[in-house]
């Protein structure tokens, strides 16, 4: 484990305090930027750090918790079951009998005969035992041709044959030209058919653009850069990786800026166990 540094920062501390704010805010709206203010965690990154450490997203954790509450409440408390339902937030006992059977793997009335509670635990995800190289990178800013897309993110290829295809017909690629994705929403945080990412390849020569291409920068800046040999399917395991394990390990800050992935070579004439992507994550 690297050593520690005087600015090092202790995720787990910083992801237990977003806990206890859940817990004690269970009845009110809960925005991911606000929470993301309480851990004093970059708005970009936050739920991917909390899902990759934690092995849950926030909303299954407020549903864990007012579960926990709730057996709280049955071990403690002389409620009606009718209403420790409601205030969990289900519309019918059944409804609530089943989540709890499903988390606590007994009903809510025998729990209650047994009068004993335990500390809440988050649902921790089976780590992948593979093992990544990091290696930290500056990039200069980089001025790329660009094409946005929305909707899931395994669907961006769209976007780059509409790309590669334009700058193509001009012949404006080069052996020098790099092709990132840029992707600037967690999936489990925000709804697919919203999710915002764009095709991007660097060009040596000017050129007057047609809609929907654009001329963006990328932002220059130290990252964490992972490299990843394998299909783009297996890319969610290495992030789950970088953010879960390497991060907490590194104790380093993440700016407000997306993350990218280079790609080295091209499903076109690259095998899917040979595809080579290398992810980038902003370090402050």
């Amino acid at each position: 484990m690297p050593e520690k540094s005087a600015n090092w920062i202790n995720y787990e501390t910083r992801l237990n305090r977003v806990t206890d704010y859940i817990y004690a805010h269970l009845d009110e709206p809960l925005d991911l930027d606000k929470l993301a203010r309480v851990a004093y965690l970059s708005p970009y990154h936050f739920h991917r750090i909390y899902r990759a450490a934690r092995g849950e997203t926030i909303a299954t954790t407020v549903r864990h918790l007012r579960l926990h509450r709730a057996a709280a409440q049955l071990a403690q408390a002389d409620l009606s079951i009718e209403y420790i339902s409601s205030t969990a937030g289900y519309q019918n006992v059944q409804s609530f009998t089943r989540a709890f059977n499903e988390r606590y793997a007994m009903p809510p009335a025998r729990y209650r005969k047994l009068g004993s509670h335990s500390q809440y635990q988050p649902t921790h995800l089976a780590r992948s035992l593979t093992m990544h190289n990091v290696t930290l990178r500056t990039l200069p800013d980089l001025e790329v041709l660009s094409v946005s897309h929305t909707g899931s993110y395994l669907q961006i290829s769209r976007a780059f044959e509409q790309l590669g295809g334009w700058l193509g017909a001009r012949n404006l690629i080069s052996p020098d030209s790099r092709m990132f994705g840029v992707y600037y929403d967690d999936p489990a945080s925000v709804a697919e058919a919203q999710l915002r990412s764009r095709a991007c390849i660097s060009v040596s020569q000017t050129c007057a653009l047609e809609p929907p291409l654009e001329r963006v920068t990328i932002a220059g800046g130290e990252y964490a850069v992972l490299r990843h040999k394998g299909a783009y399917a297996a890319l969610p395991a290495a992030y789950e990786w970088l953010f879960g394990v390497w991060l907490a390990q590194v104790g380093r800050a993440l700016r407000d800026a997306p993350a990218l992935e280079e790609y080295l070579n091209t499903p076109m004439d690259t095998a899917p166990e040979d595809l080579l992507t290398e992810i980038y994550v902003p370090l402050c």
